[in-house]
């Protein structure tokens, strides 16, 4: 396997494949970069070197048991990104992904990043509060740690439905997808995806949005179920700079998986811009 060890000794597998201007994908909670499957090969095939790291805790890197933040996770690619020696790279970040491109290119990025893409991303911020009126009640991420510690299996199959639009009245359910997902899920450690939780719905990116200097896309899908639209894409894209934003009447959270073939043209669109 392909891996590099962090400072702290953590090992951070990671898929490296092709020639040409580096495209690094960054998944979602709890999975792996196998999430990006259709990603990795659209590009692949249109002449891009793709790249896909498992984040700490997750899939076939260390089930680390301390760093699990998103300070940490943005170093962990500063130091993929060195190690590899990338530049002019897109980053594309699905779900908790998303918010993990954003702490990077504004904290580690300068002169390594081209474009940035947030698809169905946690930014700004997740969990409801005083000045963040519109985000979910923290009971709601209260309720996905006690499912990952105490019922993970069962709890990651059934979170794929709404995941997936697949709860929705005439969806199309493809149990292949329920299932992989559930495999990525059950690849990571549950003290570091438990501990992710927190990083995903707590961690405020207003300042790191507000630093990122080059274009970026954010797409999201109107019927996100586990980051509602309303108070994640359209307000990312009003805080960053060079923003467009894209969004996609009816499709579910996992839309780069549901509508891979929608999301793929539009994200080349973007990166040959």
């Amino acid at each position: 396997m392909d891996t590099i060890t962090t400072r702290d000794g953590t090992k951070i597998f990671y898929k490296d494949w092709g020639t040409g201007q580096p495209i690094v994908f960054h998944h979602g909670w709890p999975l792996s970069g196998d999430d990006w499957d259709a990603q990795m090969m659209f590009f692949l095939q249109h002449g891009y070197r793709v790249i896909a790291h498992d984040r700490r805790g997750h899939g076939r890197s260390s089930q680390s048991w301390v760093g699990n933040d998103m300070d940490t996770y943005a170093a962990d690619v500063a130091e993929l990104t060195a190690a590899l020696d990338l530049h002019d790279a897109v980053h594309i970040g699905h779900s908790t992904g998303g918010g993990e491109v954003a702490r990077y290119v504004a904290q580690h990025g300068h002169g390594r990043v081209a474009k940035a893409v947030l698809i169905s991303a946690v930014p700004p911020i997740m969990v409801q509060s005083e000045t963040n009126p519109g985000g979910l009640p923290i009971s709601v991420f209260d309720d996905i740690r006690a499912g990952t510690a105490y019922n993970r299996s069962q709890f990651y199959k059934d979170i794929t439905l709404p995941f997936y639009g697949y709860n929705r009245p005439g969806a199309k359910v493809s149990e292949g997808v329920r299932e992989n997902w559930w495999r990525q899920g059950m690849m990571g450690g549950v003290k570091p995806q438990y501990d992710c939780i927190k990083a995903f719905s707590e961690t405020d990116f207003t300042a790191d949005l507000k630093q990122i200097d080059v274009p970026t896309l954010v797409m999201h899908g109107e019927d996100d179920q586990i980051v509602p639209f309303a108070d994640a894409g359209p307000l990312s894209a009003k805080l960053l700079r060079h923003s467009t934003m894209k969004a996609y009447p009816g499709l579910p959270h996992g839309m780069p998986t549901t509508n891979a073939e929608q999301i793929n043209a539009d994200l080349l669109e973007f990166v040959r811009s």
